[in-house]
Order: structure tokens, then C-alpha cells, then sequence
């Protein structure tokens, strides 16, 4: 048999355009996945991945049209009628889609939603399938499956509503997996258990799975074939290792080149890492926490969210604050904004403490903090013009300011975060994520702000997109001297920005000190689990950091 013929999914000549469009969105994209197979489909946002993926699924939108072949176990996609991809998708296909809360209903238990793809596909009677569902949760890892099958979306982690999707998609045992970006909005080490459940799962079952990621690092974990796709076109393909470590096309180059890097790191424990990490104190910080506690109230009860923790920024600073999701990160942040004040300790902001602040005295006070918000898109008034975005704070914190002055102060932002002036008049919806990042740079630091909060500002970007983003904002760095408290679960970017690092895990810092030290010779043990989670786009370094991972979860 020809490896095309024992393809699950071959997609042959594809090309899509949407109604309206001079030019196609895929233009003859050809790969295949075969049994047992993890292929990753790579590039940047607007390549065609998801496109292509959509295609497959019989997914597209009434205004596209698609032209070529897309075959499932043999059966053609394009053109099938609505009975023929009912009885596929599920059974021979299905799919995992970027984020699991938007994937899930949320009015259903997890157990009936998983159960209800079981029914929908197989004779199996109610009883029966609740407890095919059960079994499928404990499958993809999830504790107490009984308990948690009762449970709705909005209980669960992100990390545990994807292995929900998970267990959906497993259902009725397909021949073929489509992942869409199914760890894109995790953290390093929620990711690194996605990643292995899926290998294990292709690995038992020789299920195919088609892996659309923008992630190199991912690929290399992953991957045993990858097809990278530009402007619609496929223009690189082969084994995995090879096109990660000896590309042929400058647009895979270029996305390896844009990957921040990890210094090599020791995984062996503290006897390993040398000294404590130390680092000189601030002697008059921008922001100081000593002592600091803070929590919310939750049905009524106090919940401790940060715990004793102590730092400090100096001016011009750039400070990076990393991870996992629910470790405090978010918290701090808030603390720093003004937004959460502190149920104990000492928080004091250019040396006043914030909890003496009020009034007009406060709003002047906190004119000095400027916030970059994970989200570009959700952060911006999709009512106000980028301009009037931009503009707001100087409204606000400057009245008396003349509308000629703070025009120039908005071409003058624009300028400076590298976008055109006349775009001033255009709204949100009209740039891309990149572009609307560097609005909100230019909107938090409109202000000249003393210290800059900036949460997340570049996990939704690609890695290209990402890599402008950071020139901006270093440009802007060096020209207006703030501190930054740069929140991140990406340690890559951790390495290449900052001087020094916090990390925080349930509410404690537990680990700090200059970056170089911290992330070549970290001391604790969650530290060297975070730096082992996280991907490398060398295949050879990436097998060395899954190894390293395995033995410190067995310590």
C-alpha cells in the first residue's frame, strides 16, 4: 500500500477563496497524515492553517469556495452533503479547537457533553455512554472522574477543560485528530502535560493528528512530519527534525530566528546551582512590596491570593515575573495597578504608601503606572478610534491640555511604537494583533508613565509578530527610562528582556535574582520543572529537556 493510499486525511491541491476576495486565502496545498502520525502545520496567523483545517472538517463559511481534494479514510470532503459529514465528523474526524471555554457549553455538565458525542455517533444507550464518558476523562487525566464528570465548564482549569475537549475528540475513537492551537493559551507546564498526553494517545491508538501550531518549540516535541505554510502556500515540508534544524526556505528561517532563547540550564537541584542567587536592592525603587498579603472575598469568605512576598523596581528597571496560571502573577499585578489593596504589609509606590493614598492625591499618584493588558483586542473601546484610545489618559489626568497638544502627543506615540501617523482615525477591528498591541503600548505610556505593568502583552502574537512587539517596546525603553514588571510564562522572552526575575508558584515567591542566574542555575526544583516545560525548537534539545522534565516529576 502507498503512503498516500493509507493516508487518513489527504488534502491535495486545495485552494479556498472567500466571496469578496481578489486573491485565494489557500493556494494548492497538498500534505497528508497517515496512522500513528503527528503532522504540524505551521505559520503565522493568516497562512491558511486554520483555513485548511476548517476545510477538512467541512467547516468553511457559505462565502468560501474551495477547490481541489479532501479526503477522510477515503471519503472526499469538498462538496459532501450535509449526511456524509455528520457521519464523519466524530467518527472518522474531529477536532480541538485554541480554546476550550468557548469549545464547551457552557450549560451542560462535562460528563453529558462528552456522553452526547458518544450517543450522537454509536447505539450506545444512556447509561452507557455516561460511563464510556467516565472513562474517557480518567483516559486524558482528569482526578475524580465520577466527581468531575458532574461538573461544569467554569469548574475546571484551562489545562483540564482542554482534556476535555480532549476526551471528546476521542469519543468515537477517529481515525484522525485535527488540533487547532491546542495549547496556545496554556502555561509552559499545563502545555508540557497536553503535549504528552497527545503523544501518548497517537502513540496507543494510531490515531493520525494533524497539529496546527504556530509554536516551533511544539513541533520539535511533537512533530514527526511538518508542512509550513506562508500567505496560503505550502513552501517547506519533510521530517520534522530536519526542517527545524536545517531549513531551506528564508520564511522558515525566519520564524526559527524570531524564537526567543533559553540559556542551557542545570537540572540536577540546588547542589548543582551554585550559590544563592543575590541582587542589590533598589535604593529608591519605583514600586516596593515587604510583607505583603492579599486576597479576595469569595462567598462571603476571605481567600488568600499572594502571600508574604517582597520586591522591589527600580527606575528603568525591567523585571520579569513568571509562573503558572493561578500562582499569584495576575494578583500582583493588580496590586501594582491600585486595583487590590493589600490586606497586610507594606506597598508603597515611588515612596509613598498606597494605602495612604486618596482622592486626587491617588489618581496623581497612580498617572505614573501605565498597563499593557494581555488581550490587544478586548483592551481597546471598539467605539473610539485608536486615536481617542491613545488619547483618553491625557483626558483624564491632564484636562487642562489643549486638542492640539494632545494630537501631537498622539502622532508623536504612534510614531514611536512604529505605525503611521494617519492611522489615528481607524478603529481596532482594522489592525492586526501586532498592530494593536503597539496601540496599547502607545496608549499605556502615553502618560510618561515611572513604571510600566505589562500582563502577558505578547502570548496571543506569533513569534514574528511577538519579536516586533519586544523592539518596540525595548526601543521605547531605552527613550523613556520606566521600569517595566513585565508578567510572562514565557521564559524565552523572560531571558532576552529582563535583568531580573521573580517566580512565583501558589502565592509565594519562591525563587529570585538576576535573570541569567536564575534560568542558567535555577535552585528550586519548581523553577527547573518550569525551564524543563518549556519547548525547544531544537529537536536534540528538546528530547534532553522531556527527559529532564520526566526525572524531576519522579523526584
Amino acid at each position: 500500500m502507498t503512503e498516500s493510499a493509507s493516508a487518513v486525511l489527504r488534502v491535495d491541491d486545495l485552494r479556498v477563496r472567500f466571496a469578496g476576495q481578489e486573491e485565494d486565502a489557500v493556494r494548492g496545498a497538498t500534505l497528508d497524515v497517515r496512522p500513528g502520525e503527528v503532522v504540524a502545520l505551521v505559520g503565522e496567523s493568516g497562512s491558511g492553517k486554520s483555513v485548511t483545517s476548517f476545510a477538512a472538517m467541512g467547516l468553511l463559511p457559505r462565502t468560501a469556495t474551495a477547490r481541489g481534494s479532501i479526503t477522510v479514510g477515503g471519503t472526499e470532503v469538498l462538496g459532501a452533503d450535509t449526511a456524509t459529514m455528520d457521519s464523519l465528523r466524530g467518527r472518522a474526524a474531529s477536532m480541538v479547537f485554541q480554546e476550550p471555554m468557548t469549545a464547551l457549553n457552557p450549560t451542560m455538565s462535562l460528563g453529558a457533553q462528552i456522553a452526547e458525542a458518544i450517543r450522537n455517533h454509536t447505539p450506545a444507550t444512556k447509561p452507557e455512554a455516561h460511563q464510556r464518558a467516565v472513562e474517557l476523562m480518567s483516559k486524558v487525566g482528569i482526578p475524580e472522574p465520577e466527581r468531575r464528570a458532574k461538573q461544569f465548564p467554569h469548574e475546571l482549569s484551562g489545562g483540564q477543560r482542554q482534556r476535555v475537549v480532549i476526551a471528546i475528540a476521542l469519543a468515537c475513537e477517529p481515525k484522525v485528530i485535527i488540533a487547532d492551537e491546542p495549547t496556545t493559551a496554556l502555561d509552559v507546564t499545563v502545555q508540557a502535560e497536553i503535549l504528552d498526553l497527545l503523544r501518548r494517545l497517537v502513540r496507543e491508538r494510531s490515531t493520525g493528528l494533524l497539529l496546527i501550531t504556530h509554536n516551533m518549540g511544539v513541533v520539535a516535541d511533537l512533530a514527526d512530519r511538518v508542512f509550513v505554510m506562508r500567505r496560503g502556500e505550502v513552501v517547506e515540508s519533510g521530517r520534522a527534525e530536519l526542517v527545524l534544524t536545517a531549513p531551506t526556505h528564508e520564511y522558515t528561517q525566519s520564524l526559527l530566528a524570531a524564537i526567543p532563547a533559553l540559556p542551557p540550564a542545570a537540572f540536577g537541584g540546588a547542589e548543582t546551582a551554585g550559590a544563592a542567587h543575590e541582587f542589590e536592592t533598589p535604593e529608591s525603587p519605583i514600586i516596593s512590596l515587604a510583607g505583603v498579603s492579599a486576597g479576595y472575598r469569595v462567598n462571603g469568605r476571605y481567600a488568600p491570593a499572594v502571600l508574604d512576598i517582597s520586591f522591589a523596581i527600580g527606575a528603568g528597571e525591567f523585571v520579569g515575573l513568571v509562573g503558572e496560571s493561578g500562582s499569584g502573577k495576575s494578583t500582583v499585578s493588580k496590586l501594582a495597578l491600585g486595583l487590590l489593596p493589600a490586606a497586610s504589609g507594606e506597598l508603597s509606590l515611588l515612596g509613598e504608601p498606597m494605602h495612604r493614598m486618596r482622592g486626587r492625591r491617588a489618581r496623581r499618584m497612580l498617572s505614573e503606572v501605565g498597563v499593557v493588558f494581555q488581550d490587544p483586542g478586548g483592551s481597546l473601546d471598539p467605539r473610539m478610534t485608536v486615536g481617542e484610545s491613545i488619547a483618553e489618559p491625557l483626558a483624564i489626568h491632564r484636562p487642562r491640555m489643549s486638542g492640539a497638544d494632545r494630537r501631537a502627543r498622539v502622532a508623536e506615540l504612534l510614531d514611536a511604537v512604529r505605525l503611521p501617523v494617519d492611522v489615528a482615525g481607524r478603529y481596532p477591528h482594522e489592525f492586526s494583533g501586532g498592530q494593536r498591541q503597539r496601540v496599547g503600548l502607545a496608549r499605556a505610556l502615553v502618560l510618561k508613565p515611572r513604571l510600566l505593568v505589562a500582563d502577558e502583552p505578547t502570548s496571543a502574537l506569533d513569534v514574528s509578530v511577538q519579536a516586533e512587539v519586544l523592539d518596540v517596546l525595548r526601543s521605547l525603553h531605552a527613550e523613556l527610562g520606566f521600569g517595566c514588571l513585565f508578567v510572562s510564562h514565557d521564559l524565552g522572552v523572560v531571558n532576552e528582556l529582563t535583568e531580573r526575575v521573580i517566580v512565583m508558584r501558589a502565592g509565594r515567591i519562591v525563587e529570585q535574582g538576576r535573570t541569567a542566574d536564575v534560568l542558567r542555575a535555577p535552585r528550586e526544583r519548581y523553577t527547573q520543572e518550569l525551564l524543563a516545560s518549556v519547548p525547544s525548537p531544537d529537536p536534540v534539545a528538546q528530547r534532553e529537556r522531556r527527559a529532564a522534565r520526566a526525572g524531576l516529576m519522579e523526584i
